[in-house]
C-alpha cells in the first residue's frame, strides 16, 4: 500500500479509503468486520463512514458495526484513521441535522458512543449549512478539537466557493480550517476540475472522491450485462443509455491495456492533481480485493491522454469556458 499527506495536515493515509456506506444495508456485520480485517491488513489505514449510513429506520446502524469491530481489540482503533460526517437529519425532531452548534455537539457525542472511541481523526461536514453562519460552525468545532473529540475537520459536496469561505472564515479565528473535501469524481463525473480542485489546491486540502466507479457503470457494466453477471437498473441505466458510445469505447481501452475497466477508473483518479485517496465500498471481499489491484497500476502519458479523449475534462475556471 501506498500512503500521502491529507491534504497540508501531517497525516498520513493510504491512497485507497474504506467506505462502509454498504456495512448494515447490504452487507452484514460478520462480513462487514472480515473486510475491515483484510482492509487494515493490505495497509488501507483510511475509513470513512457516517452518522445516517445504516439504512431506512436505522441511521447510525454503520457507526455501530465500525464500533463493536473497534471493541474487539487488536489494536484496530490505533491503526485506523476515521473519518465520519454529520449534517443530515437522525430524527424528526428540531436541531438534529445540520451545522448548528448544537447539533454538532450532540452529533460528534452521539458518533462517539456509537463508534465506540474517543475521538474522532477527521470530522467532515456532510453538506454546506447555507443557514448556519461560518463562526459558529468554526467555534463549535475549536472547542471539540480543545477537548480531544476530533483532530481534523473537513467538508464534502461543497463548491469551490464554499471551501474560499470557510477557510476564510477559520482564518480569522486562527483556526486549523479544513484538511479535505469530499466529492463525487470519477471519468464520468469531472465538474469538480472547474472549481473545486483548484480551491482545494489553494487551501492545502486533499480531495477524496466517492463514487470512483460511477455506480460501477466504469467497472466493465457493458460486459457484465453480456455475460449475465449484472445489469444496470434506474438512474443508472439512463445514464448508461446516454454514456453508452463512451462506456463501450473504454471497455474496448481496457482490454488493450489487459486491465479491468474498474482497475484503470481508480488508477485514472490516483494520477489527478489533489486526489489523497478515492473512496471504495465494497458489498464483498472480492470486490475489495479488485479496488486493491489499483495503486500499483501506472498510467503512462499516452494511456491518461487517451481517457481524456473519451471522457473529456474541464480546464479551471474560468478558462474553461472564457478566454
Amino acid at each position: 500500500m501506498q500512503y500521502t499527506q491529507l491534504g497540508r495536515s501531517g497525516l498520513k493515509v493510504s491512497r485507497l479509503c474504506l467506505g462502509t456506506m454498504n456495512f448494515g444495508p447490504q452487507t452484514g456485520e460478520a462480513d462487514a468486520h472480515s473486510i475491515m480485517d483484510s482492509a487494515l491488513d493490505s495497509g488501507i489505514n483510511f475509513f470513512d463512514t457516517a452518522n445516517v449510513y445504516g439504512g431506512t429506520g436505522h441511521r447510525g446502524r454503520t457507526e455501530e458495526i465500525i464500533g463493536r469491530w473497534f471493541a474487539t481489540g487488536g489494536g484496530r482503533r490505533d491503526r485506523t484513521v476515521l473519518a465520519t460526517k454529520l449534517y443530515g437529519s437522525m430524527s424528526d425532531r428540531p436541531n438534529e441535522s445540520r451545522l448548528s452548534a448544537l447539533n454538532i455537539r450532540r452529533a460528534l457525542d452521539a458518533s462517539l458512543k456509537r463508534l465506540q472511541t474517543d475521538y474522532i481523526d477527521l470530522y467532515q461536514f456532510h453538506h454546506v449549512d447555507r443557514k448556519t453562519p461560518w463562526e459558529e460552525i468554526w467555534q463549535a468545532i475549536d472547542v471539540a478539537v480543545q477537548q480531544g473529540k476530533i483532530l481534523y475537520s473537513g467538508s464534502s459536496n461543497f463548491a469551490g466557493w464554499h471551501i474560499a469561505q470557510a477557510q476564510e472564515a477559520a482564518a480569522r479565528r486562527h483556526s486549523n480550517g479544513l484538511v479535505s473535501e469530499q466529492s463525487i469524481y470519477n471519468l464520468l463525473t469531472r465538474n469538480v476540475e472547474l472549481e473545486v480542485i483548484p480551491a482545494a489546491q489553494q487551501y492545502g486540502l486533499g480531495l477524496i472522491p466517492w463514487s470512483p466507479l460511477h455506480g460501477g457503470l466504469l467497472g466493465g457494466v457493458l460486459k457484465k450485462g453480456r455475460d449475465g453477471v449484472r445489469r444496470a437498473e434506474g438512474r443508472a441505466l439512463e445514464t448508461l443509455k446516454k454514456h453508452q458510445e463512451q462506456i463501450r469505447r473504454y471497455e474496448d481501452f481496457a482490454d488493450e491495456l489487459v486491465r479491468e475497466p474498474g482497475d484503470v477508473a481508480l488508477a485514472w483518479l490516483l494520477h489527478q492533481p489533489a486526489v489523497t485517496a478515492p473512496i471504495v465500498g465494497p458489498r464483498t471481499q472480492a470486490q475489495l480485493d479488485a479496488a486493491l489491484r489499483a495503486v500499483d497500476l501506472a498510467l503512462d502519458p499516452g494511456a491518461l491522454e487517451r481517457l481524456d479523449e473519451i471522457f473529456p475534462g474541464h480546464r479551471p475556471a474560468p478558462e474553461d469556458y472564457a478566454w
